[in-house]
């Protein structure tokens, strides 16, 4: 009977998991995605977080704060491997339609704007990205990165003068956007 028991409780936990991981993995994707600006690197830094958080599922006390405890295992496995990896060439995943005059000048300032952001460290593009791609609050992301908030608001600070300092780079350059 105790096997019993044992079985149908890792099913109920398998079910449970399944129910909080079904439909935020595209999400998940797209953070990981940005903050590595690699597809095949995101698809393993989210299947690692998955796994890490099915593997400590049960420490999750409160299923209501599921997806801040997930993004918190995915930003620290994206860290990781940022702080891992040496500079490679940034992937532009979204490249716009060639539809019109304006189109190169888009490419061109999507493009800097992509190199700009590549110039940052781990915890600086983290904290951008999770901010104006993810449109997160500097609470949120803190909690996200188990950050203080003093700490997410600093690092914003001074990732966007980074951002700011690249972005005046290029455009004294040639090629740069203008």
């Amino acid at each position: 009977m105790g096997k019993q028991a044992t079985a149908g409780s890792e099913a109920e936990r398998r079910a449970a998991f399944e129910r909080f991981t079904e439909g935020r993995l595209g999400r998940a994707y797209r953070l990981a995605g940005l903050i590595l600006r690699d597809p095949s690197e995101a698809e393993d830094a989210v299947h690692d977080a998955a796994v890490q958080a099915w593997l400590h599922w049960r420490e999750l006390r409160d299923r209501d704060r599921f997806d801040a405890w997930f993004d918190r295992i995915l930003v620290n496995g994206c860290r990781a491997r940022l702080r891992n990896r040496s500079n490679r060439p940034l992937f532009v995943a979204d490249s716009p339609e060639l539809a019109g005059a304006d189109a190169f000048s888009e490419v061109n300032e999507r493009e800097v704007l992509h190199r700009a952001l590549s110039t940052l460290g781990a915890d600086h593009r983290i904290v951008v990205v999770l901010r104006y791609i993810e449109d997160l609050t500097p609470a949120e992301i803190a909690a996200r990165t188990g950050e203080r908030e003093g700490t997410v608001r600093s690092r914003l600070h001074y990732a966007l003068r980074g951002l700011r300092a690249a972005l005046e780079a290029a455009e004294r350059t040639p090629g740069g956007v203008r």
